[in-house]
């Protein structure tokens, strides 16, 4: 045990500012502006080590930052405590229930290669790398979206440590209240140890990208626009007009014929990389939401701003399907009736705003409540003054008690 680290008295492994190892495990978060400087870092291997750490945070009256993966924090942990559950990665996969268990320090690429000997899928983010539990906590929007929901709808349990150190269960029987606020609402209500969701038979898909010369960027996003009306819900796709003025085409789905008409009116193709592979491979990327509107409906003029944005990449994303057709225990994700949503990767004030925002595509803790309609964002409320109300959980994209 060197002096960095501190477990006698703390009952975790802890690291202090100004000494070995507290630089290394403060980290870098996803945001490269931020340089945050906790008052502590606890690197927990175990749910009990979490307790410990919840418990140390609420003695002190320090607010508590989680960090697993590296794409939190949202909001700079100084002065507060940061936990730390890369450690925790276990993955548990039940072939016969199709479920998976997950530890909060997970990503998604552990579960895909637990769950493909299997010819099941979880309902995975664009990369291998992103983090399981943030990404699902914050509602979770795949490429199998259309066809099985939200990740947040294929949740069936929680283990979670709450701001006065109990562990507890939360699912349709536990704690339901809690349960529901957890499919959606992100980490304002505790600290989830373990995870148990859903996984799909899904083996193979076809993936990949077509690239087409770009003639008219407007009209060509139009034409996706217009085309994916009548695309089937067990297809997703995006358009991406890139930074070097080609227009991607991205889908994935059982088949590529019904791709194909899309495809057609798209004009001259440059490359092909549309295939059949196995879905755990079928890493999609995506682009950094700089400003991000959800749109019921697609007007030209939306589309005509964001291609005229210099130097930026525009990506036009097709929701509805089973998104938009939850089942009656749904969590709070909102605006479910979204078919559109527009990413420009510079800031830019798109015509005929709605304010709308989803969780997981925000980093600016003002647009919040932008996330929820005014019902659920009220209920969310309620459970975080039932389960958090010194509001522990706050160094993040906070709901207010």
């Amino acid at each position: 045990m060197t002096q960095q680290t501190l477990t006698n008295d703390l009952g975790f492994t802890a690291y202090l500012p100004g000494r070995s190892g507290y630089d290394e495990q403060r980290g870098q978060p996803f945001r490269p502006d931020m340089d945050a400087r906790p008052a502590l870092v606890a690197r927990a291997f175990t749910a009990h080590d979490v307790r410990m750490a919840v418990l140390a945070a609420g003695e002190r009256g320090l607010p508590l930052a989680v960090q697993a993966t590296g794409h939190g924090t949202h909001v700079a942990s100084d002065g507060g405590l940061l936990l730390k559950t890369t450690d925790m990665n276990t993955v548990t996969v039940d072939p016969h229930r199709r479920t998976a268990t997950v530890g909060p320090g997970a990503v998604w690429g552990d579960v895909l290669a637990a769950a493909a000997p299997y010819g099941l899928a979880p309902l995975s983010g664009s990369s291998p790398t992103v983090g399981v539990t943030g990404y699902t906590l914050g509602g979770g929007l795949g490429w199998l979206a259309r066809r099985y929901g939200f990740a947040a709808d294929s949740v069936l349990s929680a283990q979670v440590v709450t701001a006065d150190g109990r562990i507890v269960t939360a699912d349709a029987e536990h704690n339901p209240e809690l349960f529901w606020a957890l499919r959606g609402g992100g980490g304002n209500f505790g600290v989830v140890t373990s995870l148990e969701f859903r996984l799909y038979p899904v083996a193979e898909v076809w993936a990949g990208a077509v690239t087409f010369a770009v003639t008219d960027a407007a009209a060509q996003l139009a034409a996706y626009r217009d085309w994916a009306a009548t695309a089937p819900p067990e297809l997703s796709t995006a358009a991406v007009l890139t930074r070097e003025r080609t227009l991607v085409i991205k889908a994935v789905g059982p088949d590529r014929a019904a791709v194909e008409p899309l495809l057609r009116r798209m004009g001259t193709v440059i490359q092909d990389d549309l295939r059949l592979i196995p879905f755990a491979s079928a890493a999609m990327g995506g682009n950094p939401a700089v400003t991000l509107e959800l749109y019921k409906s697609l007007p030209d003029e939306v589309l005509e701003s964001a291609v005229d944005v210099d130097g930026a990449a525009v990506e036009v994303r097709h929701w509805g399907g089973a998104i938009a057709t939850p089942g009656p225990d749904a969590g709070p994700v909102s605006h479910r009736d979204t078919e559109f949503s527009v990413i420009v990767t510079k800031r830019v004030a798109l015509p005929y705003v709605t304010g709308r925002s989803f969780l997981n595509f925000s980093n600016d803790p003002a647009r919040v409540a932008n996330a929820y309609t005014a019902a659920n964002l009220e209920r969310l409320r309620e459970v975080k003054r039932a389960w958090d109300p010194g509001n522990m959980f706050r160094l993040n994209l906070n709901i207010q008690p």
